[in-house]
């Protein structure tokens, strides 16, 4: 939102209003009072969303240094004995600020940060306890996808933040010397991020517990970055309001037809002139399933592999399995990435539990996040389900 035509209307209808005199029509005062206090409030929420994006543009923050040294095992393994020591109290005691808690309170820059957020890799747990560890075994997990491709992150949030979308614009007209213009106002709605609750659980065994080494921390970073991620990347990519999650691109967008769903090249490219034609800019990219990107890596024309880059136009492709499919095809979502907002109102809220399994002597740690996830302009989207004709494979066709 370009908080700078927002100040320019509010200018103009302030103008407006003090142009009534001192004897104003009570009726058309009221209607530009309500009018300007709207646009006092669209402008505040427009700085709240432009210094959110700043300081996401800025990961070297003090913050940011900080939460290098903060360690999710030596929070978990004080808060569990009710003995929380240094940083980790401090950064405890700020994100409880104001807020309720269910137990232990940490960032979700420990969880989601840049030095975790490939997410590739989980410890299996058992496989850590050792005089000399090494590296650790890992287990395959999805990726954030949607944060890697350039979503863009609002952390912090303390109340349901509206956001001013412009709908409408003001248009110009030419006009002879002397002419009075012809008035147009601009006119807006709003997308609303409103905290919604996403949950996991994992257990650690009482063996566990007693390491100190380098590998518990990263199995807790990995493990709980695991669990909320792929519920945050589920919601964003195909999330359902009626099963309380976000609502999703695919379900909050129409799908988009293309001419030739049978050549990739070609519906690549219908996709990517959907948004040139609403004139979207930002950094765009491709998202898909591992099914598509499977069919796609045997495009051939003259017996000859044609490289991915080419048949996605040079655009960045991303490949998930949190990509389900549609009727039985696979999804392909082109976008400008940034549109797709993310919202975090707290840490991850831990609850440590060391009651339901006292006979082992384990501790089950329940993880929440209070996030919600929202489309800024849904032209900035477009997307269709396809699937690659088999004489494209064997390659009989120009792809």
């Amino acid at each position: 939102m370009n908080i700078h035509h927002l100040r320019e209307t509010r200018a103009a209808k302030l103008a407006a209003i003090k142009a009534l005199g001192d004897n104003p029509d009570n009726a058309q005062f009221a209607t530009l009072e309500t009018e300007i206090r709207s646009l006092d409030g669209q402008i505040k929420n427009a700085a709240t969303i432009s210094e959110f994006e700043r300081h996401e543009q800025s990961p070297n923050g003090d913050m940011a240094r900080e939460l290098r040294s903060y360690s999710v095992s030596k929070a978990i393994r004080e808060g569990n004995s009710d003995n929380l020591t240094g940083l980790e109290r401090e950064v405890h005691e700020e994100l409880s600020r104001g807020r309720e808690v269910r137990g232990l309170m940490i960032p979700t820059a420990a969880i989601f940060g840049d030095e975790n957020r490939a997410m590739l890799t989980s410890g299996t747990a058992g496989n850590t306890v050792a005089t000399d560890m090494g590296g650790l075994i890992d287990r395959i997990r999805p990726t954030l996808a949607v944060q890697g491709l350039g979503a863009t992150i609002i952390s912090g949030l303390t109340g349901n933040l509206d956001l001013p979308r412009l709908t409408s614009g003001p248009t110009a007209h030419w006009v002879n010397e002397d002419e009075a213009t012809t008035a147009s106002d601009a006119t807006f709605d709003k997308v609303s991020l409103k905290p919604k609750t996403v949950s996991g659980e994992m257990y650690l065994s009482r063996r566990l517990q007693l390491q100190n080494g380098v590998a518990l921390e990263n199995v807790l970073r990995n493990d709980l970055a695991f669990v909320l991620a792929q519920a945050l990347d589920a919601a964003a990519i195909n999330g359902l309001a009626a099963n309380k999650q976000p609502v999703g691109i695919l379900n909050a967008i129409a799908e988009t037809v293309t001419t030739s769903p049978a050549f990739i090249s070609d519906t690549t490219a219908d996709l990517i002139a959907a948004l040139e034609l609403d004139d979207v800019t930002g950094t765009t990219g491709f998202l898909t399933n591992k099914s598509l990107m499977g069919q796609v890596r045997k495009v051939k024309t003259l017996g000859r592999v044609i490289p991915v880059s080419e048949l996605f136009h040079g655009e960045k492709v991303v490949s998930t399995n949190q990509v389900p499919k549609v009727g039985g095809k696979d999804p392909l979502i082109f976008g400008a990435w940034s549109n797709l907002l993310i919202g975090y109102w707290s840490g991850v809220d831990i609850l440590l539990n060391p009651y339901s399994d006292a006979s082992k002597g384990g501790l089950r740690m329940h993880a929440f996040l209070d996030a919600d996830i929202a489309v800024r302009h849904n032209e900035a989207f477009a997307w269709t389900s396809t699937e690659i004709a088999e004489d494209q494979t064997a390659g009989n066709n120009n792809g």
